[in-house]
């Protein structure tokens, strides 16, 4: 077991989920990006995660505790180093990715604000809408994807993992957390075949020079490449990239060399 109360986990997680900077500013191109994500992400500095995202992260440290004495999923042991380096730099991948207003919704000029939507009504209105397709490559113990999912729940997640351990385990999580519409292919990139999907996240994966390219063919015109990397691999990102025009890197929290990377795909 954890022995971590689902309080202290929210209290590890903070630093992660406020202050989002702008992904507008410093774009490296003349195009202007994400100033649609931009405007949201301003409204949402103080997010938190809902008691039922908590309870689901408890059990997944649990499961992942349990796993890691048999199968080699990570090399952190710790609990709380589990919540900060693992689920803290997912959660911050998936605020930037997904922004929620949390606050208030952004006024319309000479308008009062709207009240936020009520947790019901934002589920509804989130299954309305047409689900994001995201692809986490090299997902190993499912970070960034799963953690990812827990925040955007209507996401279509696929999870690619080419070692089958980590794929059963990958689907243990799914199905104790309940979660739905995941995919878990358990082979190689190069396997995976062709796609066109919204949203590419990588993160801590072997051989990146060799799979950024792989990852980089999977994002639709207009789709979004994340990379949860070191800032020594953002010159390698970038010449690897040619088609993508990138916002300037985010820095981690609690991390002195960690980034955020997010790169747009040119029409």
């Amino acid at each position: 077991m954890t022995n971590l109360d689902t309080n202290r986990i929210a209290e590890l997680l903070k630093p992660f989920l406020t202050d989002i900077p702008d992904l507008n500013k410093n774009c490296h191109s003349d195009d202007s990006c994400y100033s649609e994500q931009s405007e949201e992400s301003e409204f949402a500095s103080h997010a938190t995660l809902s008691q039922p995202q908590l309870e689901n992260i408890s059990t997944y440290i649990d499961l992942l505790l349990r796993w890691n004495a048999r199968v080699n999923l990570t090399a952190v042991r710790q609990p709380e180093e589990i919540v900060t380096r693992h689920f803290g730099e997912s959660f911050f991948a998936a605020r930037h990715l997904f922004p929620k207003k949390t606050a208030l919704e952004k006024p319309t000029w000479g308008k009062p604000a709207k009240p936020a939507l009520s947790e019901a009504e934002g589920a509804v209105q989130a299954e309305q809408s047409s689900a994001q397709s995201v692809i986490d490559l090299g997902s190993g113990a499912g970070f960034p994807g799963l953690p990812i999912k827990i925040w955007a729940p209507e996401i279509a997640l696929t999870l690619i993992e080419s070692n089958q351990k980590k794929a059963t385990f990958l689907r243990e999580v799914a199905r104790a957390l309940t979660l739905t519409n995941i995919n878990v292919f358990s082979g190689r990139a190069e396997q995976y075949g062709s796609s066109n999907v919204d949203v590419v996240t990588l993160r801590a994966v072997e051989r990146f020079e060799s799979i950024l390219p792989l990852a980089a063919k999977l994002v639709a015109p207009n789709g979004q490449l994340a990379l949860l990397i070191s800032e020594a691999q953002l010159a390698i990102a970038h010449n690897l990239t040619p088609t993508f025009r990138w916002a300037s890197p985010i820095p981690i929290p609690l991390s002195s060399s960690r980034i955020l990377a997010v790169g747009i795909r040119k029409l």
